[in-house]
Formats: structure tokens, C-alpha cells, sequence
């Protein structure tokens, strides 16, 4: 598998037990969406290798769960896979409806605000600790538009469009330099 058709669910964080057992940390929002994975893909030395599960208990809390594999028996086997990054194939996300969506998803979706009409198309997501964030080019010039519910009116995949609600004088400050 390509690691470039993966989306990256978390890692192995340490052995549980002597019987082969490891915790993982699961980077989702929704952990127990991942109650019933039968797979997934484990990254060593730059490829994507399938580990195939046996059991998963997905935790309340912490966006954990305790994970037997086949093919790993005990302590020593459950050791070698830690700190290792885990990878699911990008069909595999839930799907999202309404204003949702993977950053990944909506690269190339025009930007359309409500008052100047189109601004661009979304080159990628910039996604920073405390905002993410839209880049679009507008008369030539970037214009980075925070990913925000406030901001965001409405989402159409048919169209490959996001409608946006700019601040006022956002444009203008990308505009008048």
C-alpha cells in the first residue's frame, strides 16, 4: 500500500501484557468509530506493512485502545512494533456530511463568499496548533481564510464548492499591501 493513499490513524504506544498486546493512541475524533478494525497498516523502514487484528478495545477516554495482532505472540514481538505510526487506506474514513470534511478532500473546491462571489480554489490546508487554514489566491495574491464554523455557510461535494461568510475587511487586508 502507498503510504500516499493512507490517512494516518495513530501510532503504538507500548506492549500491554506478555501475550502480544499493544496500546495504541488513535489521532481520530471519534474513537469508536475504529471498534470493529480488522486491519491496518503499520509503517517500517518506508513501507506500509499489514498487520491483521485479532482483537480491539477501543478505551472511553484518551482516544486509546488495547490491540492484539496476529502474528504477535508476546512481549518481544509487541515490542519491536512501538512508536511505530498506523495507517488506514483513505476509503476507509467515515464519511462526513454537512459542513465536514477532510482537509485532504477538499483540495481544488472553489471558495465562494457570499458577497464577492469567487475567490479562488483551496490549494491546501494549512494546518496550524490553534487554526487551520484555507490558501487561496485571489487576483494573484494568497489569501489564507481561518477554517471556521462561523465562516464556513455551507459545504457542496456535488459541486466541489465551499460557500464562506469572509469578515469583513479580510480580503481587503491581503488586497491593499
Amino acid at each position: 500500500m502507498e503510504k500516499e493513499k493512507c490517512y494516518y490513524l495513530g501510532k503504538v504506544t507500548k506492549p500491554n501484557g506478555y501475550l502480544g498486546g499493544v496500546n495504541i493512541y488513535l489521532d481520530v475524533d471519534s474513537p469508536h468509530d475504529y471498534d470493529s478494525l480488522d486491519a491496518v497498516f503499520i509503517e517500517q523502514r518506508n513501507s506500509l506493512i499489514p498487520f491483521f487484528i485479532k482483537k480491539i478495545t477501543v478505551h472511553n477516554s484518551k482516544n486509546t485502545a488495547v490491540v492484539y495482532f496476529e502474528d504477535i505472540e508476546n512481549f518481544d514481538d509487541a515490542q519491536n512494533i512501538v512508536n511505530r505510526h498506523l495507517f488506514l487506506p483513505l476509503d476507509a474514513l467515515p464519511k462526513l456530511e454537512g459542513k465536514k470534511f477532510y482537509f485532504h478532500e477538499i483540495i481544488d473546491y472553489q471558495i465562494i463568499d457570499h458577497e464577492k462571489g469567487l475567490i479562488g480554489n483551496c490549494k491546501q490546508v494549512l494546518d496550524y496548533p490553534n487554526q487551520s487554514l484555507f490558501q487561496v489566491f485571489y487576483q494573484e495574491k494568497e489569501i489564507l481564510i481561518p477554517v471556521n464554523d462561523d465562516i464556513i455557510v455551507k459545504v457542496d461535494r456535488d459541486k466541489k464548492e465551499i460557500h464562506v461568510k469572509l469578515p469583513e475587511g479580510l480580503l481587503e487586508v491581503y488586497l491593499d499591501e
